[in-house]
């Protein structure tokens, strides 16, 4: 799975590499230690052994003699796995010597060929003893007299003295990495989750301008991130640019084009039938395709600024006022959310609606209902954006409403189902045109009260931005 998070990627890698650096360091510490202890333990086996040599003689009678005194309880101890012993070697016979702890046991010695001397005449092994300790041990021979006569001396060590000096020193060495560690992660986080923070104020400030609450990305940024608010400012400055050189030709189009087809309308109606009837028809029909295309091209132009933003509240109560003193007979409801936005221009806003109104009010018997809220959940069929919000208008009435064939032919383009009433057929399409320009949709179906429910939804935006 992929990360989105920066400051989780970062938490991430420095976790996963001071874990693994803190056990490669325990174990090559423990490692070394114990090459340490081992070799500590066998030098003190070895000066233990030549304690023993310098202890021991061969008396006029052939006998070995002396008392090691090594300065160890545990040589006098039962069972200890210290031991020291004295063999003769030889021809000569003679009682060996061994210290208290081993009494009358013996321990195993393995051939010279699988523990050979070294250089020194010196060789060290493991073995068992009688009471199943594991113990090292150093041995070595040496000739006592001038008569060749010599004798072997071994001297044993338990080894788990050594594993468990070990195994204590590495149960201290792992609890202090781990301390360690966990704080060098907690002060990691810390110091990451501040060299990061700059980032989090630029993010609310982008969500400023987004909400309409600002034009500009303001704040006290560090250098790192200051070159690209600047470039972020310049782009809103150059988009902001755009949109009103786009205005300004839409406009000046639509005045250029304005009093030729005004000319046409009024010459229309000074031509005798039919010809005055179908210029009429004509020059209608391409004010309203003219209309459309210029309101198409200044969407484009704008629909991706940042800052296209409309209070809903106040427009649809205006726009529901106005249709009230146009039907008086008609009962308008309006129901909207508190602080709902929309992230459109206001007269696309005004248009749409104001579009869905005057086919309802049109089309009802008694009642239009408009409701506006925030869409919970995802909106399937719009071009959903992780940075947007949705917002959802809703224009039901009470009149005869459409069968769904007849839905499909009234979102054609001067498509009129009903000829005995007024208009051109373009409402609901351009109410289309604007909504997908904006990367909403609109939907049509039947409502509740039997008559024609449109259903829009529009990009919005919230006020309850960081």
């Amino acid at each position: 799975m992929r990360i989105k998070s920066l400051t989780a990627r970062v938490l991430l890698l420095t976790t996963v590499w001071s874990t693994v650096a803190l056990v490669v360091i325990g174990l090559l510490i423990s490692t070394l230690y114990r090459r340490s202890a081992e070799r500590g333990f066998q030098d003190l086996l070895r000066a233990q052994l030549y304690n023993v040599i310098n202890s021991v003689t061969i008396g006029d009678q052939g006998a070995l003699s002396g008392s090691p005194q090594l300065g160890d309880l545990r040589f006098a101890q039962p069972r200890t796995g210290w031991y020291w012993v004295v063999e003769p070697l030889g021809t000569y016979t003679a009682a060996p010597l061994v210290s208290p702890s081993l009494g009358s046991a013996t321990i195993p010695v393995p051939s010279v060929l699988e523990a050979p001397f070294d250089k020194n005449y010196e060789r060290y092994y493991q073995v068992t003893d009688a009471t199943g300790n594991r113990v090292q041990v150093a041995e070595t021979e040496v000739v006592l007299d001038t008569d060749g006569r010599a004798a072997r001396f071994r001297v044993s060590g338990n080894v788990e003295v050594v594993e468990s000096d070990v195994s204590n020193f590495s149960h201290s060495l792992y609890l202090a990495l781990a301390g360690f560690g966990v704080g060098s992660l907690i002060v990691n986080a810390l110091a990451i989750l501040y060299g990061l923070k700059p980032l989090d104020k630029a993010r609310a400030a982008l969500e400023r301008i987004r909400a309409g609450e600002s034009e500009q990305l303001k704040g006290d940024f560090p250098r790192e991130i200051l070159p690209l608010a600047n470039e972020v400012n310049a782009l809103i400055d150059s988009n902001r640019r755009i949109v009103e050189r786009a205005r300004m030709q839409v406009g000046n189009l639509a005045h250029s084009l304005k009093t030729p087809i005004a000319v046409l309308l009024n010459e229309a109606r000074v031509l005798e039938r039919p010809h005055g009837d179908l210029v009429r028809s004509q020059a209608e029909a391409m004010q309203g395709q003219v209309q459309s295309y210029l309101n198409r091209a200044r969407i484009a132009a704008q629909r991706e600024s940042v800052l296209a933003r409309t209070d809903a509240e106040p427009a649809l109560e205006r726009l529901v006022r106005v249709m009230r003193r146009l039907n008086v007979d008609k009962e308008f409801e309006l129901s909207i959310s508190p602080h709902l936005a929309v992230a459109m221009e206001q007269q696309d806003l005004e248009e749409t609606v104001g579009n869905l109104l005057e086919n309802a009010s049109r089309f009802a018997t008694t009642k239009v209902r408009l409701s506006a809220a925030e869409v919970t959940g995802d909106v399937k069929g719009a071009e959903a954006s992780a940075r947007r919000h949705w917002v959802e208008l809703v224009v039901e009435d009470d009149g005869p409403g459409l069968e769904p064939d007849q839905i499909r032919e009234a979102l054609k383009r001067g498509r009129r189902l009903d000829e005995s009433k007024p208009g051109t057929g373009l409402g609901l399409s351009i109410v289309t045109e604007i909504s997908n320009e904006y990367q909403g949709r609109l939907e049509l179906s039947r409502g509740e009260w039997g008559g024609l429910k449109a259903r829009l939804i529009l990009p919005g935006v919230t006020k309850d931005v960081a």
